[in-house]
């Protein structure tokens, strides 16, 4: 399997991260950043900017490589 931007991998947490901020990065085995984005999204939805941390935490899995 493909590692890197692109790979199936990458489409699946993108995917995950769409229904629920940090998961995508939790499936890649981030577990630091799954809790930053989780938490971040949570916090600010408070104050309707979550959406930007969820655009991001959506971006960040797919186009994640692993060793960078």
């Amino acid at each position: 399997m493909s590692a890197g931007q692109g790979s199936t991998g990458n489409v699946i947490a993108a995917v995950c991260s769409f229904f629920i901020p940090g998961l995508g990065q939790l499936v890649q085995g981030r577990l630091l950043k799954a809790i930053l984005m989780f938490v971040l999204a949570i916090a600010l939805w408070i104050v309707w900017m979550g959406w930007l941390i969820h655009l991001w935490s959506i971006l960040d899995a797919a186009l994640y490589k692993p060793g960078e």
